[in-house]
Order: C-alpha cells, then sequence, then structure tokens
C-alpha cells in the first residue's frame, strides 16, 4: 500500500465477521489526537517508528484529571481507531506471508478497534499534552490516559513469534 492511499480493502486470506447489532457497553471520548497524518498509508506502524511531536486535546470537562500528569515521563494513551474495519478475525499483514489471527496482531482492524501507544511526554499546556510515539490518525478519538510505570508496565522476557509459526 503506497503512503497515498486510504484503501482498507481486504487481502487474500482475510475472513470478517458481522459484528452484533447491539453493543455491550458504552464509552466516551475523552478527547482527540492530532498527528501529522491523515491517511493509513501515512502512518508509522508503530509509535517507534517516528520523532514527530504530536497532540493529545483532552476536552475541558475532563481537563482536571490532567492534574499532575506531568510526574510521568511517558504515558499510556487508548484511543479509539474509528476508520478502522471492525469484522477483520483473520487478516494478512503486509509484512507477512500467510494470515494471522486479529488477536494475535497489533492491527487497528479488530472487532473493538482499541489501539495502545507508550508515549513520552513532551509537555503540557493546560488541557493540551504534547508527546511523542504515536501510530494513529489525525483526529483520532481518545479513551484514556494512564501513567507508565516502568516497574510494572514492562515485561523484558515477553516474546512475540512474528513469523507465526508456534501453533497453539
Amino acid at each position: 500500500m503506497d503512503a497515498d492511499s486510504n484503501d482498507f480493502a481486504r487481502r487474500e486470506g482475510e475472513e470478517a465477521i458481522a459484528l452484533p447489532e447491539q453493543a455491550d457497553a458504552g464509552v466516551h471520548f475523552i478527547g482527540r489526537i492530532r498527528t501529522p497524518w491523515t491517511i493509513r498509508g501515512q502512518c508509522p506502524k508503530n509509535g517507534l517508528q517516528t520523532d514527530a511531536a504530536c497532540t493529545v486535546e483532552v476536552d475541558p470537562v475532563y481537563a482536571a484529571g490532567l492534574q499532575n500528569v506531568e510526574c510521568a515521563s511517558h504515558l499510556i494513551l487508548l484511543y479509539w481507531m474509528d476508520r478502522a474495519e471492525r469484522g477483520l478475525l483473520v487478516q494478512r499483514p503486509r509484512h507477512a506471508n500467510g494470515s494471522r489471527g486479529t488477536f494475535s496482531l497489533r492491527s487497528p482492524a479488530r472487532p473493538n478497534p482499541i489501539a495502545l501507544s507508550v508515549v513520552e511526554l513532551l509537555g503540557r499546556d493546560g488541557a493540551t499534552l504534547t508527546v511523542r510515539g504515536l501510530d494513529c490518525l489525525d483526529g483520532t478519538p481518545l479513551l484514556d490516559i494512564k501513567p507508565y510505570y516502568a516497574t510494572t508496565d514492562s515485561r523484558p522476557g515477553a516474546t512475540v513469534d512474528r513469523a507465526g509459526t508456534v501453533r497453539a
């Protein structure tokens, strides 16, 4: 897919389902994320692939929740990939020779398109945070902000078989 493409077409080997008509829960977006990327092909595959400074605009009603946020050097941002396909259960990543189950991938296409990034907090101006380490489209809805704790969030021994050769 080229950088100018905004195509979410399915790739060979992908499988999708129809989602239930009624949702199990509701969420409240607490703000919007501003990035330099307006189409999918421009986005980095993960937040470590970019040095771009992005902004997190927290809605004024939630601004009090930012008290002491500057005490953390890094934050976990949870956001809603609102433009992603939601029914894919089997996907074929661009980097892979074959398909993978959605829950073994970090792809935005999933039944609940919740994404997360660990970002470096560069600064705060009122209800706006400047961060580095995002991989989402401009205007992406923000779900939550949490402090990143290296002592509890890091798992140095964790592994993933990216080739997808391990079978359960």
